[in-house]
C-alpha cells in the first residue's frame, strides 16, 4: 500500500510539473518586470528544486526502476521522471507535503492569467531552429568586434590626457578625474585607453587600475593599492583608476588623508562612475567628463563590426542598412547595447523580415524597467533557450577578479541541470552554450588565454543577470561588509564568495553553513575555518558543485563521502592542501576534480571506481610498492580532460600502460608532467644532472602514455628523455590528427623537436619554452614522407593550419636549417610567430605569410630578412642585429635596446607608419633636437613616432613624440637641464681631463651653463669649430653611470616586447 501511495504521489507531482508548462515562458517573461508575479516564481522554482532533490535521491539510491528525462521548461533543474519506484515512508511524506504545495501554486496562477504560449522548450526550439541554417559570425577573434570606433574617443581620450598631465592648482598631492556617463556607454573603454597612454605612463612608476564592487570598504581599498603599488609608493607620484565607482564614501576616505598624506605632489585619480554626485563628493576637477553616446554613423559601424565575418557578409549587411539603422537608433547611442543587439542579429539570418521582428519587439517599449534592466541586454536574454538563459544567468555569480576557465564554467552548468541530454554528450553542448553567449556579446573573450578559454563579462550584462537570478544567487565580492546579514537573511541555492585575505576579516564558516540548501558554492580567497568546522561540510548535503580556488584550505573531512550529489570539485591553487579523504571513493556522481597547484600527497586505493570522471587535473603519479596511482586511471574511460604529475616518480613503463590513456575515445585534453630539471639559466642544475638510465626510463613511460587520436589539447612540461615520445613522431601509427593546440615546457634533455607535429592537419598554435638541448630547427618541419616523392616541390605543406608559434628559452639554438628544395618555412598560414632568450640564433627569415614577429634577447641574432606580409615587429635587446630587410608591409616597429646611444642604418631602408623606441638618454636626447639632430635622417620619414628613455624604474620618464603629418614634435627632454646634471656629475666624477665631444645642437640655450662648467665649454667651441668626431655624448655620465644598475632592472610590459 505505501508503495502504491508514493507511486501515486510522484505521478501527481510530476503531471503537476507538466501542467505549467503551458504557460511557463510567460511567466518567466513577465517574471522580470511584473512584481506581483515574481512571488510566485519564486515558490514554483523552489518547489521544483525540491522535487528534483527529491527524485534525484531516489536515483542515488538506486530506489529507481526507470527513468525518463521530464522537460520542465524554462525551470526545469534536470528532473528525472521515476516509475514503479521503491521508497521510504519519510520520502513519501515529502511528497506528500510538495504536492500540496503544488496544488497551492497552481491556484495562485489562475489569478495572473498567464498566456499559453506552448512549452517554452517546443517555442525556443522553433526560434533556434530557423537559426540553425545561419551562417553564423565568427568567434575565433580574427575579426575586431570592440567598442572602438569613430575618432571621438581618440579626441576624448587626447582630452583626459591633457587634464590628468595639467598643473594642479589645489593644496593636495592628489587631483581627481572624472569620467561620468550611464552603464553601457564605454566609460571603461575610455579609461582604459587614458591608463594605456604613453605620455601619461611616462609621468608615473606604477599605475594601477581597480574594478570597485558596490560594497568595497576603504580599508580593504587602501589595503589593496599597497599591494598593486608593491608595497612602495611613499612619497612617488600614483597614478590610479577607480572603475565603476558606485559610492563615494569609501573612496573618499582613503583620498582625503590615508593616501594624499603620502604620495607626492602631482598624483592623479581617475575615476568612471554613472552617478555625478560621486564626483562632486569625490572633489573631481571640473568640468567632469561626461562621455557622450555614439553618433549615428558610429554606431552603425559597431552594429556592422559584429556581425562581418567575410565579405560576403558586409553585402548582405549592406542591404538591409536602412533597417539596421533604425534598430541603432533604439540603442540611444550606448556602444554596449549595440554591440549586444549585434550579437542578437548573429543568430539571425539575414533577411529584412527577420531584423523587423527585432525592431518591432515589445521589449523596446516596456516602461518603469529597474535600473539593471538594459532593454539590448534583455531583448537578447528572451531570444536564448530556456538551457541558454540558465547558463547565462549562472555565470554571473563567477567572481569578477578571478579567471574561470570554460571546462570549469561548463562543469558548473552540468552540475545544477541545466543541459539536457544524454551524460555522454553534456560537455559538447555545453560547449555550445558557451560559445553562443560569446557570439552574442554577451560575455567577451579575455585575450590573454589562448582559444577563448577564459571570458569577462561587462557590469551592465552582469547587473541584469544578477537581478534576474537575485533570489536564487548571491556573488559577494572583496570587500563587502555585510555578506553574513545577506546570508543570514535568505537562503541561496548558488552562492560565490571573493572573500578578503586576512585572517580577522575572513568569512566565518558558521554562516555558509546555515545555507541548506546551496547547490553551488565557489570560494576564491580566506574564510575563517575553526578546527573542527570542515567536519560539518556534509551537511550542505544538496551540494553539486564546490570551487575553492586558491584558498587556505588544507584537507578535506572524510564525511565527504556522504554528499552523494556532488559533481565537481576544485582545489585549483590550494597550496596548503595535503590530504585527500579514503571517502571520495565514495562519490559516484563526481564528474571533475582539480587538484593542479595543490600538494596532496597521493591518491586513495579505489579511485578507479569513479567511472562518472570526465575531467581529472593535477593527478599525482604515485608509486607504493607493486601499486601505481596511474593504473588508477585505466576504468575511467569516460575522461576527457586528463592532468597528471610527477611522472618522474614512475619507476616502471607498465604501470603507465594501466592509466590506459589510448582507450579513452573521449579524451580531448591531455597534460603530462615532470618536476623540472632547469635552472632560472634554462639550462639544466647542476644538482639535476640526469643519469642515462633515468632518461631511458622515462622516454619508455610516456611511450605507454600514448592518447587517443581524439586529442586536441597537449601540455608536456619537465620531460627529460633524449627523443621525443614515439607516439610525436611521424613514424606513430596513431598519429594525433584532432590536436589543435600544443604546449612543450622545460624540454631538458631531448635533442630534437617531434617531427610528427608537422603532420597534424588542425594544428593552430605551438609554444615551446625552454628546450636548452635543441641547436637547431628545420627538417623537422617538414612532411617527412616527402624524401620518398620523386618531385619534392609537389610535396603536401607542413602545418597546413598552423597560425601562432612560440620559441622561448632555447639557449643553445643556432640556427634554421632548410633543405635546398625548400625555399621558405612552409607553413602557409602562419601570421604569429615569437623568438625569445635565445642565444645562438643568427637569422629570421622567409616566412612568407607572417604578419607579427616578437624577438626577445636574441643576443647573436644579425639578420631579419624576407618577410614579404611582416606588419608588425618588435625587437627587445638584439643588440647584434644589423640587416633589417625585405619587410615591404611593415606597419609597426617597436625597437627596445636601452644601451642604444645611435638608431641603427637599416632604419632608412624601412618605412613603418609607427616607430616605438626605448633606447639610451643619450639617444633620445639627440632625437629631441629634432632637425638639428644627428639622428633626424633615420626616423623623420616614420609618420608616427614614440621615444623612451629610462630614470630609475620608469622606463617612460623621458619621451619624444613626433608625426609627421600634421607635423607635431612634443618632448620632456630639457636639454638646459640635462646639461646641468652632465656637468655636476662629471664634477664629482674628477673627469675635467676626459674629451667629450657634444654636438652643436647640444648647446642650443645653455650658455648660462658654459659659465659655471668651463669643461663643457671648451668641448663646445671645439665641437663648434669642427675638431673630431660628432658623437651624440649628452648625457654620458647618466647613462654610463647607471648602466649596471639598469641591467639588472628587467622592463616589464612596455613597448610590446617581450612574449605574450
Amino acid at each position: 500500500m505505501v508503495l502504491d501511495a508514493v507511486a501515486s504521489y510522484v505521478q501527481h507531482m510530476l503531471t503537476e510539473m507538466v501542467s505549467k508548462e503551458n504557460f511557463l515562458a510567460d511567466a518567466d517573461k513577465r517574471n522580470i518586470t511584473d512584481k506581483s508575479v515574481q512571488e510566485w516564481v519564486a515558490q514554483l522554482k523552489r518547489a521544483m528544486y525540491e522535487a528534483a532533490d527529491i527524485l534525484d535521491l531516489y536515483h542515488l539510491k538506486g530506489h529507481a526502476a526507470k527513468y525518463v528525462h521530464c522537460r520542465c521548461g524554462c525551470f526545469n533543474p534536470l528532473l528525472f521522471c521515476m516509475w514503479n519506484p521503491s521508497h521510504a515512508h519519510d520520502i513519501g511524506t515529502r511528497i506528500k507535503a510538495l504536492n500540496k504545495r503544488l496544488d497551492l501554486i497552481k491556484e495562485r496562477s489562475a489569478a495572473f492569467s498567464f498566456i499559453p504560449l506552448g512549452s517554452y522548450e517546443d517555442r525556443s526550439s522553433k526560434v533556434h531552429g530557423s537559426h540553425s541554417r545561419n551562417k553564423r559570425c565568427e568567434t575565433s577573434g580574427v575579426f575586431d568586434r570592440s567598442s572602438v570606433v569613430g575618432e571621438k574617443i581618440e579626441q576624448d581620450t587626447r582630452k583626459l590626457v591633457e587634464i590628468m598631465l595639467s598643473e594642479n592648482e589645489g593644496n593636495t598631492n592628489i587631483m581627481v578625474v572624472a569620467v561620468v556617463g550611464v552603464g553601457g556607454i564605454s566609460k571603461t573603454t575610455l579609461a582604459q585607453k587614458v591608463f594605456n597612454d604613453e605620455a601619461l605612463n611616462a609621468e608615473f612608476e606604477k599605475p594601477i587600475w581597480l574594478s570597485i564592487s558596490k560594497d568595497f570598504d576603504k580599508v580593504e581599498l587602501l589595503r589593496t593599492i599597497f599591494t598593486q603599488a608593491g608595497g612602495e609608493h611613499g612619497g612617488k607620484k600614483l597614478f590610479l583608476v577607480l572603475d565603476d565607482v558606485w559610492d563615494h564614501g569609501a573612496c573618499d576616505d582613503v583620498l582625503k588623508t590615508p593616501l594624499a598624506n603620502v604620495v607626492a605632489q602631482g598624483s592623479r585619480v581617475l575615476i568612471t562612475t554613472r552617478d555625478e554626485r560621486v564626483a562632486r563628493r569625490m572633489k573631481g576637477v571640473l568640468p567632469y567628463h561626461h562621455v557622450d553616446k555614439l553618433e549615428e554613423e558610429d554606431a552603425s559601424s559597431l552594429l556592422k563590426k559584429q556581425m562581418i565575418s567575410s565579405e560576403t557578409d558586409e553585402r548582405e549587411i549592406d542591404l538591409l542598412k536602412d533597417i539596421g539603422v533604425q534598430i541603432v537608433a533604439k540603442c540611444d547611442g550606448l556602444p554596449l547595447a549595440v554591440k549586444v543587439m549585434g550579437g542578437l542579429l548573429c543568430q539571425m539570418d539575414k533577411k529584412h523580415s527577420e531584423w523587423e521582428m527585432v525592431l518591432d519587439d515589445s521589449i523596446w517599449s516596456t516602461s518603469g524597467l529597474p535600473e539593471e534592466l538594459n532593454h539590448a541586454v534583455y531583448l537578447n536574454y528572451e531570444d536564448l533557450s530556456s538551457c541558454a538563459k540558465q547558463c547565462f544567468l549562472h555565470y554571473s555569480i563567477l567572481p569578477k577578479t578571478a579567471v574561470f576557465f570554460d571546462y570549469e564554467i561548463i562543469g558548473m552548468w552540468i552540475s545544477e541541470g541545466f543541459l539536457h541530454g544524454t551524460s555522454d554528450d553534456l560537455e559538447e553542448l555545453g560547449n555550445k552554450h558557451y560559445k553562443e553567449l560569446i557570439l552574442r556579446n554577451l560575455i567577451e573573450p579575455n585575450t590573454k588565454y589562448v582559444d577563448q578559454a577564459a571570458c569577462n563579462m561587462h557590469d551592465v550584462v552582469r547587473s541584469f543577470a544578477q537581478f534576474v537570478a537575485r533570489d536564487e544567487a548571491l556573488a559577494a565580492h572583496n570587500g563587502e561588509t555585510n555578506i553574513g546579514s545577506k546570508l543570514s537573511a535568505h537562503e541561496f541555492l548558488r552562492l560565490s564568495l571573493e572573500s578578503k585575505t586576512s585572517e580577522s576579516d575572513g568569512l566565518d564558516w558558521s554562516s555558509l553553513q546555515a545555507q541548506k540548501t546551496l547547490r553551488t558554492l565557489v570560494s576564491a580567497g580566506y574564510i575563517n575555518i575553526k578546527s573542527g568546522d570542515y567536519l560539518s561540510l556534509h551537511k550542505l548535503k544538496h551540494l553539486r558543485y564546490l570551487s575553492l580556488k586558491n584558498t587556505d584550505v588544507s584537507s578535506l573531512p572524510d564525511s565527504i563521502g556522504k554528499m552523494k550529489f556532488l559533481q565537481y570539485i576544485s582545489l585549483l591553487g590550494c597550496q596548503q592542501f595535503v590530504n585527500l579523504p579514503g571517502s571520495i571513493v565514495k562519490l559516484g556522481q563526481l564528474r571533475s576534480v582539480n587538484f593542479t597547484d595543490t600538494c596532496i600527497n597521493g591518491i586513495p586505493r579505489g579511485f578507479c571506481a569513479l567511472t562518472n570522471l570526465r575531467i581529472v587535473r593535477g593527478f599525482p603519479a604515485q608509486v607504493d610498492g607493486d601499486w601505481c596511482s596511474l593504473e588508477e586511471l585505466g576504468p575511467l574511460y569516460q575522461l576527457r580532460h586528463v592532468g597528471i604529475m610527477g611522472l618522474e616518480n614512475v619507476t616502471a613503463s607498465s604501470s603507465a600502460t594501466k592509466a590506459k590513456l589510448g582507450e579513452k575515445v573521449h579524451l580531448t585534453d591531455l597534460s603530462l608532467y615532470c618536476g623540472s630539471k632547469l635552472g632560472g639559466d634554462g639550462l639544466i642544475k647542476e644538482e639535476d644532472g640526469v643519469p642515462e638510465e633515468e632518461q631511458q626510463q622515462i622516454e619508455k613511460v610516456f611511450d605507454e602514455l600514448c592518447p587517443s587520436p581524439t586529442l586536441e589539447n597537449l601540455d608536456i612540461d619537465g620531460y627529460f628523455g633524449l627523443r621525443p615520445p614515439k607516439w610525436m613522431m611521424s613514424s606513430s601509427d596513431l598519429p594525433l590528427n584532432s590536436l589543435r593546440i600544443l604546449f612543450i615546457g622545460d624540454l631538458s634533455c631531448c635533442t630534437q623537436l617531434p617531427d610528427g607535429v608537422c603532420q597534424l592537419p588542425y594544428l593552430e598554435y605551438i609554444q615551446i619554452n625552454r628546450a636548452p638541448a635543441i641547436k637547431r630547427v628545420g627538417s623537422e618541419f617538414m612532411q617527412s614522407y616527402h624524401h620518398q616523392s620523386p618531385h619534392p616541390s609537389q610535396m603536401v605543406a607542413a602545418f597546413p593550419r598552423l597560425h601562432e608559434f612560440e620559441l622561448i628559452g632555447m639557449v643553445e639554438w643556432e640556427e634554421w636549417e632548410w633543405e635546398e628544395q625548400v625555399q621558405a618555412f612552409p607553413a602557409r598560414a602562419l601570421s604569429m610567430l615569437t623568438v625569445c632568450y635565445v642565444q645562438g640564433l643568427v637569422s629570421v627569415e622567409k616566412f612568407p605569410s607572417l604578419v607579427e614577429l616578437d624577438l626577445n634577447e636574441n643576443h647573436d641574432l644579425e639578420r631579419i630578412t624576407n618577410l614579404p606580409r611582416l606588419q608588425k615587429l618588435s625587437i627587445e635587446d638584439c643588440p647584434k642585429l644589423k640587416v633589417l630587410e625585405g619587410v615591404p608591409a611593415l606597419h609597426r616597429l617597436a625597437l627596445v635596446d636601452e644601451d642604444m646611444e645611435t638608431l641603427h642604418q637599416y632604419m632608412g631602408g624601412i618605412n613603418p607608419m609607427h616607430l616605438e623606441l626605448y633606447c639610451s638618454l643619450a639617444l633620445l636626447a639627440s632625437i629631441a633636437a629634432g632637425q638639428s639632430g644627428a639622428e633626424w635622417n633615420k626616423f623623420s620619414h616614420v609618420e608616427h613616432v614614440k621615444a623612451y628613455a629610462r630614470e630609475g624604474g620608469n622606463s617612460r620618464k623621458w619621451y619624444v613624440f613626433y608625426t609627421a603629418k600634421p607635423y607635431s614634435f612634443g618632448t620632456n627632454v630639457n636639454l638646459s637641464a640635462f646639461m646641468s646634471r652632465v656637468c655636476t656629475q662629471t664634477q664629482s666624477s674628477g673627469l675635467s681631463g676626459c674629451s667629450l665631444e657634444l654636438p652643436p645642437w647640444a648647446w642650443i640655450g645653455v650658455t648660462a651653463v658654459a659659465g659655471i662648467c668651463p669643461l663643457l665649454a671648451r668641448r663646445r667651441r671645439e665641437v663648434a669649430g669642427g675638431g673630431g668626431d660628432r658623437a651624440t655624448l649628452l648625457g654620458w655620465m647618466l647613462v654610463r653611470g647607471r648602466r649596471s644598475q639598469r641591467s639588472a632592472v628587467r622592463r616589464s610590459g612596455t613597448g610590446g616586447g617581450g612574449h605574450r
